[in-house]
């Protein structure tokens, strides 16, 4: 019989480690194909709550948040490029013409596009979202702190146009959003991503396939002797 679990991810659209973790997320999970299912579900963390609209260039971003050289930066960035190919997501351009530079945006309505998903369609619906929004911060390099931009990638994600505009207006959600942020904060959540299994046992950072299928195993099979 196969068991479910539920994982929460506290993730940012602008957080290459995420998508990495989420790759190594499945490929842990395919080991696993009928011994093990689970249901990810997407929780809001702002890497830079303070970023201005107008963003910033991401080399840029990590030489003056980490206090490093232009070179080290480059180097970083180039590191993570590496992996993030290696976990089957790279961060070539595709988009039409030159690339434009690597942005960091602000992502708050990102969040609250994403939070509505998951409230109006569902855990499996809001996964299709985040990926979308991966794939157009790291691969097409859109602007996706901008309104219109992220109802353009709902809509190409086939969600309705108008009911994602509407959630970007609603402030109720905007403060379930908060409440989740702020409810990382309580558990202690500095970094992301953070995923929670079952809603009780945290793992932090992005780790490998084998130790995501080894950590679900363990879980489950406590579980099942309790």
């Amino acid at each position: 019989m196969t068991e479910s679990v539920t994982i929460d991810i506290w993730s940012d659209v602008m957080c290459p480690w995420c998508v990495i973790g989420y790759r190594n997320l499945q490929a842990g999970l395919a080991q696993l194909e009928g011994e093990i299912a689970a249901e990810i579900r997407w929780l809001p963390f702002e890497l830079n709550p303070d970023m201005p609209p107008e963003g910033e260039e991401s080399r840029a971003h990590i030489a003056r948040k980490y206090g490093r050289t232009g070179e080290q930066a480059a180097q970083a960035s180039d590191m993570m490029a590496d992996r993030a190919r290696a976990a089957g997501f790279p961060f070539d351009y595709t988009g039409e013409g030159d690339p434009p530079p690597a942005m960091m945006w602000n992502t708050f309505a990102a969040h609250r596009l994403l939070r509505w998903a998951l409230m109006a369609h569902g855990a499996a619906a809001q996964t299709r979202l985040k990926l979308a929004l991966f794939a157009a911060h790291f691969q097409q390099r859109r602007r996706i702190g901008e309104r219109e931009v992220l109802l353009d990638v709902a809509e190409e994600a086939g969600f309705d146009r108008d009911s994602a505009a509407s959630a970007l207006d609603d402030e109720g959600l905007a403060q379930t959003v908060r409440a989740e942020e702020r409810r990382a904060f309580d558990m202690n959540v500095t970094g992301v991503p953070a995923m929670v299994i079952d809603g009780q046992f945290l793992v932090p950072g992005a780790q490998e396939p084998e130790t995501y299928a080894n950590v679900l195993r363990k879980i489950v099979a406590k579980r099942v002797s309790s």
